[in-house]
């Protein structure tokens, strides 16, 4: 087995993705035997994603691969409360997007355009995440159809990690497979924020960021905070956001009094409310990464400072502190993610036709990105499962460290 650095574009910085991403050669994962599959475990975790070319993949296959790094999970990820097929979920922002696939309910078929009597599923036209669906503000149609310097214009869907933050875990791992990728001309990803940032992608691109970068290049006055924080996600957060509309970075919804009532959504048990830390520990390398859906969270709770440690005009919330405000949450999460995003530290993978990308579901954040002419045809395979452990945060180390960077 070897592991060679992932091609970056030159859009990136070397030097802040020259340890994320490697492509495996030499062994066909699924054959993998148990020596070699920790070798493939450990870098999985040192590297966040690895790349897997040429691969010919059953969805059985990929779900056995995919089981092999979380064994004792069972579920898709977003499949609980018995509901047995994505398309039977209602009122969810992502049931539109995923088909299960009927002999392997763990494996998800995404993508564009229309299939017949594919994996027992007799006939479905896949629909691929469009930014007009979900933005508060939309790039114009005429340029897109006619963009004026040649480039077609698209801009990221939506920054998540795979998870359905409410009754479930989120999964350790994801892998998505390419069957068939449609060719193009690059797009360029708009921001359109203010700030100018455009990104060159390649057509259909997946976008990955790291959350341990996301968190390394804060602050030190966020990090003091990061550390002590935790996210309070809403019950149901996809359908208690259906209606919302998101930034134009597809970094986070645009507050405009547009998510549901709670009273509004189906029948949800407090119980079943997740809150997970800011900070999520990686299990081999033991480093923080910064995992917040900036999309589903609803409220955040801060610890207080230890009483050893010296307030200071520059911490926030040196006392703890509870925020329900809507606008104030969404606020200080994308002070805290949008720099991550930026162009330089964006990877978007560039697939090609029995790519497998098997990435670290709980180190990085991910977009659908692209626009497809009608007559295009994109089919991939999806793969998480539930995990049965939740994220493990900072312990007292970590955050006495983070404490020292305020001296």
């Amino acid at each position: 087995m070897q592991l060679h650095p992932l091609p970056l574009p030159d859009s990136a910085d070397p030097l802040k993705l020259k340890n994320f991403g490697r492509e495996v050669t030499g062994i066909n994962p699924c054959l993998a035997s148990a020596d070699e599959f920790e070798q493939i475990e450990k870098a999985l975790y040192e590297y966040d994603a690895l790349l897997f070319r040429n691969l010919d993949l059953s969805p059985k296959q990929q779900h056995e691969l995919t089981k092999r790094f979380d064994p004792t999970a069972t579920t898709y990820a977003h499949l609980g409360g018995g509901v047995t097929k994505m398309q039977n979920i209602k009122g969810s922002i992502l049931s539109g997007y995923l088909n299960t696939i009927p002999n392997v309910p763990q494996v998800q078929l995404i993508g564009h355009g229309h299939l017949t009597d594919y994996h027992n599923i007799p006939d479905v036209t896949l629909k691929h995440g469009h930014h007009s669906a979900f933005h508060q503000t939309r790039i114009p149609p005429e340029e897109e159809q006619n963009p004026p310097n040649g480039v077609t214009p698209t801009r990221f869907f939506r920054w998540h990690m795979d998870a359905a933050l409410y009754d479930l875990e989120p999964p350790k791992v994801t892998t998505l497979y390419g069957i068939r990728v449609p060719q193009g001309p690059k797009q360029v990803v708009r921001y359109d924020d203010g700030t100018g940032d455009e990104l060159p992608v390649p057509l259909g691109t997946t976008a990955f960021v790291s959350g341990k970068t996301m968190f390394g290049m804060l602050p030190p006055d966020l990090k003091s905070f990061a550390v002590r924080a935790r996210a309070k996600y809403a019950p149901r957060p996809f359908a208690w956001i259906k209606d919302a509309k998101a930034m134009s970075t597809g970094l986070g919804i645009a507050t405009k009094g547009l998510e549901k009532n709670l009273d509004e959504l189906d029948d949800w048990d407090e119980e079943k409310v997740k809150t997970y830390p800011f900070l999520w520990k990686n299990r081999v390398t033991h480093n923080l990464h910064f995992m917040v859906h900036p999309c589903a969270v609803r409220e955040i709770f801060v610890d207080p400072l230890p009483a050893d440690v010296p307030r200071r005009d520059t911490h926030l919330y040196p006392d703890g502190a509870h925020l329900t405000d809507l606008d104030e949450v969404r606020t200080l999460l994308y002070r805290m993610q949008r720099p991550a995003i930026a162009p330089r530290l964006v990877y978007p993978h560039d697939w090609n036709e029995r790519d497998l990308m098997v990435f670290h579901n709980r180190g990085l954040m991910h977009s659908v990105v692209g626009l497809f002419r009608e007559d295009d045809l994109r089919v991939f395979h999806q793969c998480n499962l539930a995990a049965t452990d939740q994220p493990e945060g900072p312990n007292e180390e970590d955050r006495a460290g983070i404490y020292g960077l305020m001296d």
